[in-house]
């Protein structure tokens, strides 16, 4: 019987979390003993599914070998199942069923390029570019290290933040580099590269070989990507900064708040990276950083979270809805009532997951503050690692909780809904219509 992709996405996910957890394990993964089966599967889910909560110290906990093998799982997760997931069935002869074509077509054609397979190769040929020139431009930045421990690093952070994972060999992630621009704008530029698609990446890089002549070219999906990330990074850190002028515990000079306030914006769109400590700042930016959380990056990135263009095209449908029409348009193209009602079903699919995620925490965790709460929850699900620092406080419940909420967060709640629904059963016949009132 044919898998479909789903499937193949999600039991590749748990193959590889099954068999990072036994690597790290090993007592050569470890610097101080054997991690315990529930750290190491803790450390082993968030790596694949590119969260980068932890419930250990990456720098301290960790040898050289249990770094390296977090790297590679991190890099496997963040250049996408969906990428192995497609070469394994292209190589294999199989053909697609017309679900798995939707979700191929969703997470990388966006419709426009018919061709998978070369598109899939150009998605690893451009992950691995950038990585390697992020490194190169992070190695002539870390002045401060030496050697083998430099070149790491470097590589270790460049491809962490292009897979948007968050993982730091740092013990306070950034924080030692809160006024360093070129660390942060490196840091910046590839968390944008690697939140924004594959497809529009691709784009981008046809306009600047001349291939696709003006910017206004671009597919709808590109410039929908490109606008609502664009409103979402400056209306997050015009809100965080001027929060963090008002802020007394606050002790930044006025560029460092420029600088982190802009850092925090785009490294809440699931990255994970932190150059300040987030419990000093004002109860209005973390809200802010919570909602940037929750919108995430955009479909075909490494990134989580319930996506710009899900978010564009909601803004799209109630701004038409307001002002009268019947059909629903963007840059002068109708948007299909399919490509709408699934953006409705990816936002309240996403709020139920983290209402039950985060109903679940503070059952198993009184103690702990509910805000605290809810901002761990809503990190797990787009896969985003950014904490106030109570994971490593969490029970084990609630250790299982946040791993399947990363889990779902980093497959998607559609492709999951996909591989638990049943087979359509073909019934040709529609019944009667009776209004319902609404509001």
């Amino acid at each position: 019987m044919k898998k479909s992709v789903s499937a193949l996405i999600i039991n590749s996910f748990l193959i590889t979390i099954i068999i990072g957890t036994l690597v790290l394990m090993l007592p050569f993964s470890a610097a101080r003993g054997s991690l315990s089966t529930e750290d190491a599967l803790f450390t082993a889910a968030s790596a694949v599914t590119v969260t980068g909560l932890i419930v250990k110290d990456t720098a301290a906990d960790f040898t050289p070998f249990g770094q390296v093998v977090i790297l590679i799982l991190l890099q496997i997760g963040g250049l996408g199942f969906m990428t192995f997931s497609t070469f394994g069935i292209l190589l294999m002869g199989k053909s697609f069923s017309l679900t798995d074509k939707t979700i191929i077509e969703n997470d990388f054609t966006s419709g426009r390029y018919k061709n998978v397979k070369d598109l899939v190769k150009k998605v690893v040929i451009m992950t691995f570019s950038m990585e390697l020139l992020g490194a190169v431009v992070l190695y002539y930045q870390f002045t401060g290290l030496k050697g083998a421990h430099r070149v790491f690093a470097a590589l270790f952070h460049s491809i962490s933040a292009f897979c948007n994972a968050g993982f730091s060999i740092f013990s306070t992630s950034f924080e030692d580099y809160t006024s360093h621009w070129g660390i942060n704008i490196t840091l910046m530029v590839l968390i944008i590269c690697g939140g924004i698609g594959f497809l529009v990446l691709n784009e981008i890089g046809m306009v600047i070989r001349k291939k696709i002549k003006r910017i206004s070219r671009l597919s709808l999906h590109s410039k929908l990507v490109l606008i609502t990330s664009g409103i979402l990074i400056f209306l997050g850190f015009f809100v965080i900064f001027i929060e963090e002028l008002l802020n007394k515990n606050n002790h930044l000079a006025f560029g460092e708040k420029i600088l982190s306030s802009l850092f925090q914006s785009v490294t809440a769109r699931t990255a994970g990276f932190n150059t300040i400590n987030l419990n000093y700042l004002s109860f209005a930016s973390i809200f802010i950083i919570i909602l940037l959380m929750f919108i995430g990056a955009s479909p075909g990135s490494t990134g989580g979270g319930i996506k710009t263009s899900s978010v564009g095209i909601v803004m799209a449908y109630f701004r038409s809805r307001l002002k009268g029409r019947e059909k629903i348009y963007i840059f002068y193209r109708d948007i299909s009532a399919r490509n709408i009602e699934k953006a409705f079903m990816v936002i309240i699919l996403s709020f139920l997951i983290v209402f039950i995620s985060f109903l679940m925490l503070l059952t198993f965790e009184s103690e702990l503050k509910t805000d605290d709460l809810l901002f761990e929850t809503v990190s797990a699900f787009a896969t985003v690692g950014l904490s106030m620092g109570i994971t490593s406080e969490l029970s084990l419940m609630s250790k299982l909780v946040i791993i399947v909420t990363m889990f779902i967060g980093r497959i998607g709640p559609l492709t999951l809904l996909i591989a638990l629904s049943k087979k359509e059963t073909g019934a040709n016949f529609k019944y009667p219509e009776e209004p319902i009132m609404i509001g």
